[in-house]
């Protein structure tokens, strides 16, 4: 179960960096709904963290104190890039579109 979890997490974090990406790669094309890649940028990045979370418990619930004393700097360490990751992406995302969220 784990291993699927951290796959989930892995998948979703790369769409959370990728999706502010296109948005910005797209910014000369006249989009109405310019907003929804950012906001599924921060929803995949939410999800990613929380099927961190549940990684965890699960290695908790199994009791495998090995697996997490193994783990533990990298589930503390990675989750904070992607998330630092996503808030610069998405912030740059609206910088760019700044002008069009005012008219």
């Amino acid at each position: 179960m784990t291993a699927w979890l951290n796959l989930g997490s892995l998948v979703l974090g790369v769409i959370a960096w990728i999706l502010p990406i296109i948005s910005i790669s797209r910014r000369d094309k006249r989009s109405r709904n310019w907003v929804a890649l950012p906001m599924g940028s921060l929803s995949a990045c939410s999800i990613s963290l929380f099927f961190q979370i549940c990684s965890f418990y699960e290695r908790v619930k199994a009791k495998d104190w090995s697996a997490l004393m193994d783990t533990v700097s990298v589930i503390a360490s990675v989750p904070a890039i992607l998330l630092i990751g996503t808030i610069v992406l998405n912030a740059v995302t609206l910088y760019v579109y700044r002008d069009r969220a005012a008219q």
